[in-house]
């Protein structure tokens, strides 16, 4: 709680801190968290780490479950739009958010006003207000009004008397700048020189060099002004700055709006009320106004206007005229605006819009910014390992997620056109993707191993070509598919499954499956084409792959073959290979000579790979492979499961076809073990699948009902004949 020479002189020592608009405070928010560089498949790429919501304290754990997931493209996209406020000095477009429903829109702006809340609690976001202080002075009359009894200033102002001395407080509902108490020619020079000494080189807002007080702050001002005969001091000694902090719940400079049918801001008379009697005689003379309403609420800060376009366009045509003037007027007063306005839009609405004949005219006062389906089934699961796993008061059994993350992801793919890319040759490749190769291919870059080592190198170069073909598309890339809101549900259902002890991979496939029988969703009627779109195929494709993961975690827990075998085997392939096609011998630590590349041992891993025998441009290609990724990378160690994971696959299968029937037999005893029906079994057997049930719950991450459940489909499905 300060007076205005306290504020004045904390003004001089960060004058950008005291001189921002809403845009400056919402783009140092993102700042102060700081980002952080992740590697995607595309290359490099920076998420703000606002939007990790780690900042929530423990109790506020719940929500700190509603952080936002992926969509780093989006924050990058916002962040620009609000550099763009910057540059310019002033706020001068409604931004909004458009996609599918539940593409996370809400949940981006939830983030946003949980860091401003968070921001102003510390001192680089401290945001203050100021107030009207009238104290009654000695002879019974209202200081500044008909007394001119200053023995109750403090070091010239009254803003530190305690409560029980004021006769009258009257707050700034605006929260406007308590710079805009300075004359604007004064102001200009006072920010200026500030500036100057601070060093700082860009330019100030529009708010706090043309800015003006809100109405009834002007006429209060000017009464006093009249009153003191034109000593600005003494009218300041009236004025009391505090500090203000943002928050959502009560509706603090963070507001959210539903689309509603009336203009966001109204006025009341306070001169007419009662319970403000104490009004200098001065003061009630005047036609005193008080503004309320989200538009007031939300002022130094966010609002948000969810669903919009929901809204007839005559109920917020004044919004975009109100963001470009920065202000509204209303039927006594034009009143100031400073606050970031943030629209949500379904792309069905945002359609229809853009059809009416006045589009044109809005289109310039808006910033639009789209927010997809997630493509990334890595990412994808993260939202249901973050918001649905705490809430499931059950056992969420491994992949049992994955199932239901990769399913959604691949309902939201296109088919690739090869005619949309100037590359011919990339074209034919993207084109030839399958949708499970391409959710794989956005989600680790990864080649399908039919393609050559070229092949491999043009798609791994393209990758951002081949994620952004659909962008110009009326009917985009993850501008249709699975809801996440709809796989929650799928997921909390699939919980408590009553055929199931567990969150079961089984029981979301099963859910899943009537899913695609209701027909309830118009991605389900979409027509299968080339693969993409059949969203009921997916079913069993996506039971394939979590088999893969399934069966891979099993034959590690058999301990059978250590995992390190194929890998030594695959390096010992390469070493021979490399040394093969550059026409050197190879050193042999056993007999200290160096003797030539070992054909059998190559010819053996080839065929584990099925290639044919002598192919020499295979194994060219692979070095080739190999040399290319040390350019990329220098001074990196190759990681061979990361550049070849189909060949480091492949070698693994050989080596484990050979002992089906082996497995076979552990698996039926693995699930004699979790079934308690072992006395059929030796003691060795009863060890060994003791010893993979350990492996599995221990490494991995089972319980007995959700080994059951795998393993069992795995042997049924793999291993049984």
């Amino acid at each position: 709680m300060l007076s205005y020479e306290e504020y004045l002189a904390l003004f001089r020592q960060h004058p950008w801190r005291h001189s921002r608009d809403a845009a400056r405070y919402l783009r140092d928010c993102f700042d102060h968290f700081g980002k952080e560089t992740l590697a995607k498949p595309g290359g490099p790429t920076t998420r703000f780490k606002l939007f990790d919501l780690a900042f929530l304290k423990e109790t506020d754990g719940r929500r700190r479950h509603d952080y936002l997931v992926g969509h780093e493209d989006i924050q990058q996209a916002f962040y620009r739009v609000l550099g763009n406020f910057v540059r310019e000095g002033r706020i001068n477009k409604l931004v909004m958010l458009h996609g599918p429903n539940g593409s996370a829109k809400s949940t981006f702006v939830h983030c946003m006003m949980k860091g401003l809340e968070s921001y102003s609690e510390t001192d680089d976001g401290a945001l203050y207000v100021f107030s009207w202080i009238f104290p009654r002075g000695r002879d019974g009359r209202t200081v500044g009004f008909g007394s001119n009894d200053d023995s109750m200033m403090r070091d010239g102002s009254f803003a530190h008397l305690p409560d029980a001395q004021i006769d009258l407080r009257m707050v700034s509902e605006l929260r406007e700048s308590p710079l805009l108490l300075v004359p604007r020619p004064e102001r200009r020079r006072l920010v200026r020189d500030a500036y100057e000494a601070a060093g700082i080189q860009e330019v100030p807002t529009a708010l706090v060099m043309e800015g003006q007080l809100g109405a009834k702050n002007k006429q209060i001002f000017e009464a006093l002004l009249t009153a003191y005969r034109g000593d600005l001091r003494r009218v300041l000694a009236h004025v009391r700055v505090e500090r203000f902090y943002v928050s959502e719940r009560y509706r603090q400079a963070a507001v959210t709006i539903g689309p509603q049918m009336a203009v966001d801001a109204q006025e009341r008379q306070i001169t007419m009320d009662r319970s403000l009697a104490a009004l200098p005689a001065s003061l009630a003379s005047l036609s005193l106004y008080e503004t309320h309403g989200e538009l007031v609420d939300a002022s130094g800060g966010l609002l948000e206007f969810s669903d919009l376009l929901k809204r007839p366009l005559d109920a917020w045509r004044y919004l975009l005229l109100a963001v470009e003037e920065g202000e509204i007027a209303l039927s006594q007063s034009v009143l100031p605006l400073n606050a970031v306005f943030v629209s949500t839009s379904n792309d069905i609405h945002l359609k229809a819009f853009r059809e009416h004949h006045e589009y044109r005219s809005f289109r310039g006062r808006l910033s639009l910014v789209r927010v997809p389906y997630l493509l990334d089934y890595k990412a994808e699961q993260g939202i249901y390992d973050a918001q649905i796993v705490p809430q499931v008061r059950t056992h969420v059994a491994p992949h049992a997620t994955y199932v239901a993350a990769l399913w959604a992801t691949l309902t939201r793919l296109r088919r690739p056109q090869p005619d949309s890319y100037d590359n011919k040759k990339l074209g034919q490749l993207a084109s030839s993707l399958t949708p499970i190769e391409k959710a794989e291919y956005y989600a680790d870059l990864v080649i399908p191993n039919r393609f050559s080592n070229e092949e491999a190198q043009i798609l791994r170069a393209n990758f951002a070509e081949v994620k952004h073909e659909t962008d110009t598309w009326p009917n985009y890339e993850g501008s249709t598919g699975a809801s996440p809101r709809e796989i929650r549900v799928l997921l909390l259902d699939a919980a408590q499954d009553p055929a199931f002890k567990c969150l079961s991979p089984l029981a979301v496939l099963a859910r899943i499956r009537e899913l695609c029988e209701a027909d309830d969703y118009d991605f389900l009627k979409e027509t299968p084409e080339g693969g993409y779109h059949d969203h009921r195929g997916f079913v069993d494709v996506v039971r394939e792959r979590w088999l893969d993961r399934v069966d891979d975690e099993f034959r590690r827990s058999t301990g059978l073959v250590e995992e390190t075998q194929y890998l030594d085997l695959f390096d010992k392939y390469v070493m021979h290979v490399s040394n093969w096609v550059k026409r050197e011998r190879v050193y042999n630590p056993v007999t200290g000579q160096y003797e030539e590349p070992d054909q059998k041992l190559m010819e053996n891993v080839e065929g584990m790979l099925g290639v044919q025998r002598n192919n020499d441009s295979f194994r060219r290609d692979l070095i080739s492979a190999v040399a290319a990724h040390a350019l990329d990378h220098p001074g990196e160690k190759v990681s061979y499961p990361r550049l070849f994971p189909r060949y480091i696959q492949q070698v693994r299968e050989a080596t484990y076809g050979k002992r089906k029937k082996q497995l076979a037999e552990i698996a039926r005893d693995v699930i004699a073990t979790v079934n308690a029906e072992t006395a059929h079994l030796d003691a060795e057997r009863i060890a060994r699948a003791k010893g993979t049930v350990e492996r599995l719950e221990n490494q991995v991450g089972y319980v007995e009902p959700s080994i059951r459940d795998a393993i069992g489909e795995l042997l049924r499905r793999r291993y049984e004949p």
